[in-house]
């Protein structure tokens, strides 16, 4: 039997969308993020635009394209914030690197991983946020690890709903 090393098993299993898929998913995900605080006020149980950074990254299994897709993600979330710039983009890039690296090493099929996988990454992506907006902006920030909590279930849980149904839009060959 051969052995698959972590190039050839990438390359076996890389997950292939229509280019519709990937330009309208990140922007649903960022006008829905930028438009319902302001339809149901004090927003903060989920960040849709993280849940799809870890799913086009373990989908596309490239740490490179990870990288890429969590930094235009959160770059592009401060900006239709009050945010300042890079910050979510500092975030969400380190998770999208390491969901991307994750998924070249271990089979992310599965839905108890993939659950796993998001609530983990969010609680990092919230780390990195609120160590990067106090170390390196030095600014105050109305922050409760309980709040992160919950917004990490609530990823989890919207990624264990939404996958399944991103995954019936990948192109079979």
């Amino acid at each position: 039997m051969p052995l698959l090393t972590a190039d050839s098993r990438r390359d076996m299993e890389i997950r292939r969308y229509p280019l519709l898929v990937y330009a309208m998913v990140p922007l649903a995900s960022l006008v829905l993020q930028a438009w319902l605080p302001r339809l149901v006020g004090r927003y903060d149980w989920f960040d849709l635009p993280l849940v799809i950074t870890i799913y086009f990254a373990l989908g596309r299994r490239s740490p490179i394209q990870g990288t890429i897709m969590g930094a235009v993600m959160g770059i592009f979330e401060d900006a239709l914030s009050h945010h300042a710039i890079g910050v979510n983009g500092i975030s969400k890039t380190v998770a999208g690197f390491l969901a991307a690296s994750v998924g070249v090493r271990i089979e992310v099929e599965n839905h108890i991983i993939r659950l796993l996988l998001n609530f983990a990454l969010s609680l990092l992506s919230s780390a990195i946020y609120f160590l990067t907006y106090r170390g390196l902006l030095g600014l105050a920030l109305d922050w409760s690890w309980l709040t992160e909590l919950f917004r990490a279930v609530g990823n989890s849980l919207i990624a264990v709903m939404l996958f399944p149904l991103l995954d019936r839009a990948q192109i079979r060959e």
